[in-house]
């Protein structure tokens, strides 16, 4: 007796890929990266990491949901290591460089995560306007305080943050744009100098 032949449907169906949400989320940074969150789609992504879009759907609801998870994910452990870097003893010079550090090795760690999470800045950034854990409240507090203190001039700490943030978010941009090549991390004693320069500058 003759097998009953299998539904092309069936047929056409992919199997369930192990490991399928690094795939998803490597497929998705790059997606978001180049032609942005807005343009790609879960198709795109789907397909980018060699899973069925039923995969993507599995860990996510769809590609905001995904979007934001990655963005979070440095955004979270960054402002954790800038108040770690901040709050520990030492010099405003040691401190600050320590904050770099953390900064340039989270970058060199996944640079094509860092790079979604600043390029993302304007958009997912007033998710957290209430919070008090992101690395500019965290920045902002830390600079009010040595003002408060008289470690560094009287200002506004909220144009002092943005000036001292710009210092090392700039050069990440450049970087992801390769106008600035190697790791951040060679350049650390280069970015802790110039912002103890804008820190002082008031």
């Amino acid at each position: 007796m003759a097998r009953s032949a299998i539904p092309a449907h069936e047929s056409a169906r992919k199997p369930r890929a192990r490991n399928a949400r690094p795939k998803i989320e490597r497929a998705a940074l790059k997606l978001f990266i180049h032609e942005g969150v807005d343009a790609a789609t879960t198709r795109e992504i789907a397909e980018q990491a060699g899973v069925s879009e039923g995969a993507l759907y599995r860990h996510y609801k769809g590609k905001d949901e995904l979007a934001l998870a990655l963005f979070m994910e440095t955004h979270n452990r960054l402002g954790t290591m800038m108040m770690e870097a901040l709050a520990g003893e030492g010099s405003l010079e040691q401190k600050v460089g320590a904050a770099v550090t953390a900064y340039c090795q989270l970058a060199d760690e996944d640079f094509l995560l860092f790079s979604f999470h600043l390029v993302s800045l304007n958009r997912y950034l007033p998710y957290d306007k209430r919070r008090e854990d992101d690395p500019v409240s965290i920045t902002e507090r830390v600079i009010a305080g040595l003002m408060q203190d008289g470690i560094i001039p009287k200002g506004d700490p909220a144009v002092m943050a943005a000036m001292a943030l710009g210092v090392i978010m700039q050069a990440g941009q450049n970087k992801i744009y390769n106008r600035l090549p190697g790791p951040l991390s060679q350049h650390a004693d280069a970015f802790t100098k110039a912002i103890i320069a804008v820190l002082h500058s008031g």
